[in-house]
């Protein structure tokens, strides 16, 4: 074999490799699956029973979170949209709360992209969010998630069997907050 041809495939095995190594995540798409993600558990206990989890475990799937449909905010305590959109993520937490029915059915928590706990925590503070925020200070989640702009939100419709589908994935603000419930509602099928 020649010299030549040896580096050819050399260059071409170290071109796969580096396409292997920086391919990039896509963002989870409407009618996929979640990629797995662990949460800490919330140290606040009536976020615990918010979120259906026990007390006797460090970290939890976000898959046993009790919930027919899971609403996840990808947020950074530094967007500014983040911050616009908290009274009218808010809104939608309440509309939620206050409803009987849909309380039982539908949970919402935020995941702050490369925030700190402390910065977790000045968001939640600062903005008076009720439902729980996690941190992911090193970013871990949020590329699983394929590095998606904030805020980002993500819907998830949990089968009885377990197994779950993504029917709603976009970025951008929610804005207001009735009609993206009803556009979650009616997306998700109930």
């Amino acid at each position: 074999m020649k010299k030549t041809s040896i580096i050819n495939y050399v260059v071409i095995l170290l071109l796969v490799f580096a396409g292997i190594l920086f391919a990039e995540i896509a963002p989870p798409e409407e009618g996929g699956v979640l990629p797995e993600v662990i949460l800490s558990l919330p140290e606040e206990p009536v976020h615990q029973k918010y979120l259906g989890i026990t007390a006797n475990k460090k970290t939890f799937h976000i898959s046993e979170i009790n919930a027919e449909i899971l609403l996840i905010e990808i947020f950074s305590m530094y967007c500014p949209y983040c911050q616009k959109d908290a009274p009218a993520v808010n809104e939608l937490y309440d509309k939620i709360a206050q409803d009987g029915n849909l309380k039982a059915k539908i949970k919402i928590i935020g995941i702050g992209a490369g925030n700190s706990p402390f910065e977790v925590d000045f968001f939640r503070n600062t903005y008076k969010i009720q439902f729980p925020l996690f941190a992911d200070g090193d970013f871990s989640i949020h590329k699983r998630l394929g590095e998606v702009r904030t805020p980002f939100f993500i819907g998830v419709k949990v089968k009885k069997d377990g197994t779950h589908n993504i029917f709603y994935s976009k970025q951008g603000a929610i804005e207001d907050a009735p009609k993206f419930l009803s556009l979650i509602l009616d997306k998700a099928g109930i």
